[in-house]
């Protein structure tokens, strides 16, 4: 197993650590402690690209490994900020913000499910699809708003207030990219969906 693939697994081994830690509300910050440990997987995933793509060391395992680990990464998080909707309520305009970003949390994980079926069939005929810058600004964009939502759930006052205000816009800036570049990939890569 080369470099970039253990990257690859130590970034799996660190979700059900940044679960714990998250869920462990008898240590102090818990949720900005988790936030680093977030920050930290979520950055494994650049790295291993690229050692992988300078070394020449792109493996199948890696290609399988890596965008799970990402996409599980990242869906685990968004789905244990919904476990926080004191949070929404006490620092926001209440029930709204909180099933908007519900809804915002489906459309993301309903884009990469049709993206991964996308690639899916293309694979089957053959087809190397490349990425797209703009997937990886909604990725950054994702995981930032993530961190930042941590915090905020550590933050009280008018800088709790702020800090959950930025989050908010950043999820919203992330959900936004999540369709476009989605909608991108498809419309660019059409050829996938014909019979012929």
């Amino acid at each position: 197993m080369n470099l970039p693939n253990k990257i690859t697994l130590t970034r799996i081994f660190m979700i059900p650590i940044f679960i714990l830690v998250f869920f462990l509300d008898c240590i102090p910050y818990n949720y900005v402690i988790s936030a680093v440990i977030f920050a930290l997987a979520a950055f494994t995933d650049f790295i291993d690209g690229h050692i992988a793509r300078s070394r020449g060391l792109v493996t199948n395992l890696g290609k399988f490994l890596d965008p799970i680990a990402d996409k599980v990464l990242v869906s685990t998080a968004m789905l244990l900020v919904l476990t926080l909707p004191g949070m929404f309520w006490l620092k926001s305009t209440g029930d709204a913000l909180y099933i908007a970003y519900a809804v915002c949390v489906c459309v993301i994980m309903a884009r990469e499910l049709i993206i991964s079926a996308f690639r899916q069939i293309a694979a089957t005929r053959g087809l190397v699809l490349a990425a797209e810058k703009l997937g990886k600004y909604k990725t950054a964009c994702q995981d930032v708003s993530i961190v930042v939502f941590l915090v905020a759930a550590d933050c009280t006052g008018n800088f709790g207030n702020f800090v959950f205000g930025l989050a908010c816009g950043l999820f919203a800036a992330a959900t936004v990219l999540t369709v476009w570049s989605g909608i991108s990939y498809v419309v660019k890569n059409k050829q996938v969906l014909k019979d012929n």
